[in-house]
C-alpha cells in the first residue's frame, strides 16, 4: 500500500489562519468567520481539489485523443448541511471547455476521469453524490 506524502497545518499566531505546506507549495487556510481574502476555507479547499484533479485528468485525455483544447475551466459548486458538522451533502462539476473538439471524445475523457483515474472523486464518491456536466464553446 503506498503512502501519501504527509503535509503539515501551522497557526499564523491569530484567529484562525493557518498555512499548510506540502511538497508542492503553500495554501493560506482561514475559517468562513474571517474576513475574504485572507485565506481559503477547508472546504474551499475541498473542492478546489475535486476540481483541479478531474480538470488535470481530462485536460491530459484530451490531448492524447489530439483534441484541439483552446481553452478549459471547471466550476465546483456543492450543497451543504445547515446544521454542523455542515457537510457536503451533493456536488456538481461543469466542465466549460472551448474547442472544436468532439461531443464524444469529450464525454469519454470525463468518464475516464470521474471513473477510473481522479483519486479524489474516488474518495468522495461512497459519502457524498457527485454530478456533472459540460458545456463546449466553439
Amino acid at each position: 500500500m503506498a503512502r501519501s506524502t504527509p503535509v503539515s497545518v501551522d497557526w499564523k499566531g491569530e484567529g484562525l489562519l493557518f498555512e499548510a505546506t506540502t511538497p508542492h507549495g503553500t495554501i493560506a487556510l482561514a475559517s468562513a468567520l474571517d474576513e475574504p481574502g485572507n485565506g481559503v476555507t477547508p472546504m474551499e479547499t475541498l473542492a478546489t481539489a475535486l476540481g483541479a484533479c478531474t480538470a488535470m485528468d481530462v485536460a491530459s485525455i484530451l490531448v492524447k485523443m489530439r483534441q484541439p483544447l483552446e481553452g478549459f475551466r471547471v466550476e465546483v459548486s456543492g450543497e451543504r448541511a445547515e446544521e454542523h458538522p455542515k457537510k457536503f451533502l451533493s456536488l456538481d462539476v461543469v466542465y466549460h471547455l472551448k474547442g472544436d473538439l468532439d461531443e464524444r471524445k469529450v464525454e469519454r475523457a470525463i468518464e475516464l476521469s470521474e471513473e477510473r483515474y481522479c483519486s479524489v472523486a474516488a474518495t468522495l464518491k461512497p459519502a457524498v453524490p457527485i454530478a456533472s456536466s459540460y458545456v463546449i464553446e466553439r
